[in-house]
């Protein structure tokens, strides 16, 4: 058996966030997948790579309290990137 891709050409990640709007019963604009891949290079390249997928978390985990609708996710990751661009160790 071999090993699966380590990375996912545009059209597998368009059918990965189908089958998770699916699973979930989300709409389309519940997944902004071009928002969640720039916030996740904003905070990979400005705090570490492995910052990322929390920083993904934490603003899901934010924009789910705050009611979930396109405006507050958008300004969830939003938040996220600009506390990333802003990091100072």
């Amino acid at each position: 058996m071999s090993d699966p891709p380590r990375t996912l050409p545009p059209e597998a990640l368009d059918e990965w966030a189908a089958l998770l709007r699916t699973h979930f019963g989300l709409a389309d604009a519940d997944i902004p997948v071009a928002d969640v891949l720039n916030m996740t290079r904003d905070v990979a390249n400005g705090v570490a790579r492995p910052a990322a997928p929390l920083g993904a978390f934490v603003a899901g985990l934010a924009a789910g309290r705050a009611g979930a609708d396109p405006a507050e996710i958008h300004a969830a990751l939003e938040a996220v990137a600009t506390l990333a661009a802003n990091w100072h160790r």
